[in-house]
């Protein structure tokens, strides 16, 4: 028989999204195949909203998850595979599930994929201009 989990992933999603409440869930960003804006991974892991507000595009199936969604006003594709998937949750209450960790490698052995985020603050920084003004009468 094929994997319980998409089918557990996608009914808990929309368990918590018809209940009015946002799921999050928890991925394990150096497991191969994950592609998440590695600015916001911490010990690890990232936690994402993946309520129809945030994101765009949600497709769960056999694959993994994956989506559009917006990290600091940059449109950023997102790809969790099946095993990187830890749990799904609603912000509110934390009620869902959390999944066995699959047999991804380390971070040791998997270098962190994923786009680079340049913050705003990086480009006024690095072009070392001030914007300046002039009254024009």
């Amino acid at each position: 028989m094929s994997s319980s989990k998409p089918y557990l992933v996608n009914a808990l999603y929309q368990w918590i999204v018809d209940n009015n409440c946002t799921p999050y869930v928890l991925v394990d960003a150096y497991q191969q195949g994950v592609e998440v804006p590695q600015d916001f991974v911490k010990d690890g892991q990232i936690v994402l909203n993946v309520s129809p507000n945030a994101v765009v595009q949600l497709s769960i199936d056999n694959q993994g998850m994956r989506f559009n969604a917006r990290f600091a006003g940059i449109p950023t594709d997102v790809f969790a595979p099946l095993s990187a998937i830890l749990g799904i949750y609603a912000k509110e209450n934390g009620q869902g599930m959390m999944f066995e960790a699959g047999g991804g490698p380390s971070p040791e052995d998997e270098p962190p994929r994923g786009p680079k985020l340049v913050s705003r603050q990086d480009k006024a920084s690095s072009s070392e201009q001030k914007p300046s003004l002039r009254v024009v009468k």
